[in-house]
């Protein structure tokens, strides 16, 4: 739009010369035109030679009225100042202040006025006044050159402006004076939260103005959405930033911001109406805004109506400036349909036109439309609903259910219906589900069907154009849980689960969307191009109205043309289970007072099962917990217990473990408040620099995951994150919760941003010192080991939520280590393989080093020492074993002092004595007997010398000659040999009385007994 009045005081923008200075000249340029015309003789001025201005306003609120020239020295005799309006003048909506007679008039048709207000809602350029502004990215980690960001700015669409689609922070600036307090107001979709969108304003000081959170930070919108974000403005001047800042954290293409229709108002008059923009028009005088032209009309800039197209060769959409010529028609401008049952239960395909038709059929190298194939039956109703013999299929009456192809049947005693919706059968759009369409240019597409009905599938329409959104929606009024477990306090009251596929040849995505309690829709999860059939699941944790809405946008390129309208999105089955008013498609067992024919069902008591056999409630045992409806008691994990409802299980930090016949018993309670730690920094591929905000809750708490991530600005310190989370939006409270945070230098925020908050852990699987439980697996390799041989403790957490990435969920394993060197709190850390603390993105691994992890002590952890009597006195000490890898548990022994008997130094001395004596004997003894056995020997050998008579020889000498008893070995035994014993008897047989020794001439060895 043309800025009318920015030379004429209404407001000043970067570049421009003040008001003030401009009439000063214009005063002296007068004067000497005066001087000059005097002598010249210049032509009366007339009033298309001059314009009306005022004067800045003085102290008393007042002002003058000048008349400025266009053009310098053309003429003579400009009117006198004259005394202004008041400086807070201003005219209402739909007029302007006509400056000759100063009076309000109302704007012609063709043209509009906001009054005191300003608006900016044609963008086919960046206007006179706005400035796109980008900043350079820091160097990354390894010191490398920063990234130009010269080619990032915010792109102007027509209609709307559209930011950069990189990661460079822009501002979009525009300064404006007020005369008076007002504010400013601007349409906006902002669809993709790894977007930073912040509004602030500054003043003519470049000081930050005050603002509430929620309104310089904009908030998420729905795809296709457009809202609206008002700011209040104070007098003087004002410059007002629109900035975003891209963080890519993956592959993921940024989908950018879009901005329009910005109103300012405060501005003190306007001194004429602004042009309506071109595609719009205003037919009556003093009119305040502009409307669209239909569809296949048009407008110049400043209509007050629109002209028709040529509907036979030319077409148009909603506010259009031109006409286009209808092109031949192709495959692309028809799709097919399946026609509801007739009365005989058939169908058919049929081809229809896309609407509205912008084709022709009567030209050369133009299709025409398929024949409609041939009737088929149709297909049978979608379970928990019958037809009862005509075309539409109805719901079953209360208590009773259907698999779709027969009638309603009662539930058998005993049991219940298992209430829910389950379509798989797509002849028509179900009374609950609705289909719409939204135009990112707001362009209407309303009376194009958003989805089509295809029989065993609905699919993705063809949309007014390629980047319009598809929307599905299935509200569900609430949750109600089986008669039998209504009393219980489980975390989960359903869930939906849908199988889809997506075809796609561009960069088209698929979002499935989230609404509690009509609040806002929350983006679960996107799939971005072609994805084979697979299904998804998602779980609902509290008892509230939900609608469910799953969104189709084949690019998100700005275009307005259908050159991708054979990408589409299949949906082949949608389960919602426990729906409050849904049908039934089987019953399940229920609680029975009696088992009298016709008992009816009641809840069983919390913390209680039904048993099959009875269908009487029964209470589970100890360390279980209730699955599915109350049907079976299943065991809690290693090292966990369950929670007095039995609805879950979770640690009482407490740990045991015996090994080496030794029981440890571990109390970590000191972590069980929860740790937190903050790994990187890391960079994206354009160097903004960020950090993984991990927030623990290990154990206690009954069960209650009390740790917290959330998606807000902040300037807390993460440790204050914690304790005041309860203030912020899209709080994530789990076990482990995973945070992207940028600091504020990241990207020249002025506070930090933490985003992409993520659940790591919902469930509490157990703890143990296996290094693997329930399918997943912690490798010992992920932490350096230490030697101090006890076992490390794995608590192993799983969230069932499923991603794109992540089919089985996300799963955390937090390992405490025994540590005496940390103190009670410890540290914790991630894998240094693994920096973003997983491998896969789906498995999360954490190490907390802590003397708390150590197991408690006991009395074999430390050992006594007993010191010397002294005066009759001993002291007995306890010291623990080194190194001591225990904590609290048995306290060491205090000192113990004992009576001894200390010995006299004469009973010393006495002793003394008495064992040099036994010494000295024992010695003596040696000798003497050493001497004996000589004796014998030489003995011995007189005896060998004897004759077979016994005679002795006679002894020449007693004494052994020396050098003698070196010449023969003698070996004695104290045993006789077996020979010797045989000799003997016989020798006493033959009546012999002395023993003969035979002697042979050369020395021999002897054995002698």
């Amino acid at each position: 739009m043309e800025q009318r009045g920015q030379s004429k005081g209404h407001f000043f923008s970067a570049g421009y010369m003040p008001v003030s200075s401009l009439i000063c000249c214009a005063l002296i340029l007068s004067l000497l035109q005066w001087v000059s015309g005097a002598k010249e003789n210049l032509p009366q001025c007339v009033e298309m030679d001059y314009y009306f201005e005022y004067t800045e306003c003085d102290t008393t609120g007042s002002r003058w009225r000048v008349a400025i020239p266009h053009t310098q020295g053309m003429c003579t005799g400009l009117p006198d100042p004259v005394s202004g309006t008041d400086c807070t003048f201003s005219c209402n909506a739909g007029e302007f202040l006509e400056m000759s007679g100063q009076q309000c008039t109302q704007c012609a048709a063709g043209t509009y006025s906001l009054g005191s207000g300003i608006r900016f809602d044609e963008w086919y350029d960046i206007p006179a006044g706005f400035t796109s502004r980008a900043t350079y990215l820091t160097s990354g980690p390894a010191g490398e050159e920063a990234l130009t960001c010269n080619s990032s700015t915010w792109v102007p669409q027509g209609s709307h402006l559209e930011s950069n689609r990189d990661e460079c922070p822009v501002s979009l600036i525009y300064a404006v004076h007020l005369k008076k307090p007002g504010s400013v107001s601007f349409e906006y979709q902002y669809a993709d939260n790894n977007i930073f969108f912040e509004f602030f304003i500054q003043n003519d000081q470049c000081q930050e103005m005050d603002q509430t959170p929620d309104q310089k930070w904009i908030n998420v919108t729905n795809s296709g959405e457009w809202r609206n974000h008002t700011v209040d403005l104070k007098s003087g001047t004002n410059i007002l930033y629109w900035r975003t800042t891209g963080v890519s954290l993956g592959a993921k293409i940024i989908k950018p911001v879009l901005l329009k229709n910005i109103q300012i108002e405060g501005v003190a008059y306007t001194s004429e109406c602004f042009q309506c923009r071109q595609g719009t028009f205003s037919k009556t005088l003093g009119s305040s805004s502009c409307e669209l032209c239909p569809r296949d009309t048009y407008s110049g800039k400043g209509a007050s109506s629109c002209t028709q197209c040529n509907k036979e060769t030319h077409f148009s959409s909603e506010g259009a400036m031109e006409c286009k010529e209808k092109p031949a028609c192709s495959e692309k401008d028809y799709f097919q349909i399946h026609t509801p049952c007739d009365s005989e239960g058939k169908t058919q395909i049929i081809y229809k036109w896309i609407e509205p038709k912008i084709c022709m059929e009567n030209v050369t190298g133009a299709v025409v439309l398929p024949p409609s194939k041939k009737r088929e039956r149709c297909p049978p109703c979608n379970p928990g609903f019958y037809n009862n013999g005509t075309a539409n299929c109805s719901p079953c009456p209360t208590g009773t259910y259907s698999n779709g192809g027969k009638v309603c049947e009662k539930c058998p005693a005993g049991t219940e219906p298992t209430l829910g919706y389950e379509f798989k059968w797509w002849n028509t759009l179900p009374t609950n589900m609705k289909t719409s369409c939204f135009n990112v240019g707001n362009s209407k597409c309303d009376s194009v069907n958003g989805w089509e009905v295809a029989g065993d599938h609905i699919r993705s329409g063809a949309g007014g154009s390629d980047n319009d959104y598809l929307t599905l929606n299935l509200h569900i009024p609430g949750f109600k849980l089986p008669t039998s477990v209504a009393g219980t306090t489980g975390s989960e009251f359903g869930h939906i689960t849908f199988v889809f596929e997506t075809i796609c040849t561009a960069d088209c995505e698929f979002y499935f969307m989230v609404d509690v309690n009509r609040t806002s829709n929350n983006v679960v999860e996107s799939w971005e191009g072609s994805k084979k059939k697979q299904s998804y699941t998602h779980t609902m944790t509290k008892n509230a109205s939900v609608s469910y809405t799953w969104a189709f946008q084949r690019t998100n390129q700005a275009q307005d043309v259908r050159q991708y309208v054979n990408d589409i999105v299949k949906i082949y089955s949608i389960t919602v289970t426990n729906a409050q008013n849904g049908v039934a498609s089987s019953c399940h067992a229920c609680a029975l007072v009696s088992q009298d024919p016709g008992s009816s069902c009641v809840p069983c008591p919390v913390g209680h099962y039904i048993h099959k056999d009875t269908n009487h409630c029964r209470e589970c045992p100890a360390d279980t917990y209730l699955s599915g409806h109350q049907e079976a008691c299943l065991p809690c994990g290693p090292g966990s217990r369950s929670n007095k409802e039995h609805s879950l299980c979770f640690s009482d930090c407490t740990f045991s473990h015996a090994a080496q016949n030794r029981s440890m018993t571990y109390d970590f309670s000191q972590l069980g408040p929860g740790g937190s730690i903050m790994s990187g920094p890391s960079f994206t591929s354009k160097g903004t620099k960020y950090f993984h905000f991990f927030n623990i809750s290990l154990c206690g708490h009954e069960g209650v995951r009390a740790a917290v991530c959330n998606d807000n600005v902040t300037e807390l310190s993460s440790k204050n994150l914690l304790r005041e989370s309860s203030e912020f939006m899209n709080n994530v409270e789990t076990f482990v919760c995973m945070s992207t945070i940028i600091p504020s230098d990241g990207r020249g925020f002025r506070t930090a941003v933490s985003s992409q908050s993520t659940s790591l852990a919902d469930i509490f699987l157990g703890a143990t010192v296996e290094n693997a439980l329930s399918g997943i697996s912690v490798s010992p390799e992920l932490f350096a080991k230490t030697s101090k041989g006890l076992p490390d403790v794995n608590f192993f957490y799983r969230s069932p939520q499923t991603t794109s990435s992540c089919e089985n969920g996300r799963n955390a394993v937090i390992t405490l280590r025994c540590n005496p060197q940390k103190n009670t709190r410890g540290d914790l850390s991630v894998p240094s393989k693994c920096p973003a603390g997983t491998c896969d993105g789906c498995t999360f691994y954490f190490l907390w080093e802590s003397v708390s992890a150590c197991p408690q002590c006991t009395e074999a952890d430390y050992h006594k020492i007993e010191g010397v009597c002294k005066g009759g006195i001993q002291d007995t000490q306890y010291v623990w074993n080194e190194p001591r890898l225990c904590t609290r548990g048995v306290s060491l022994p205090v000192k113990r002092s004992s009576p001894c008997q200390a010995i006299e130094l004469w009973l010393k001395l006495g002793a003394g004595t008495g064992a040099f004596t036994a010494v000295l004997l024992i010695s003596l003894s040696c000798y003497f007997w050493k001497k004996n056995k000589k004796l014998e020997y030489k003995y011995s050998r007189l005896v060998m010398s004897a004759n077979k008579e016994c005679e002795l020889p006679a002894a020449d000498s007693c004494a052994i000659m020396e050098g003698e008893d070196n010449e023969e070995e003698v070996v004695y035994s104290n045993k006789p040999s077996l020979l010797g014993k045989l000799k003997s008897i016989a020798s006493k047989g033959n009546g012999e009385s002395c023993e003969s020794v035979p002697l042979k001439p050369r020395p021999e060895r002897w054995v002698l007994s």
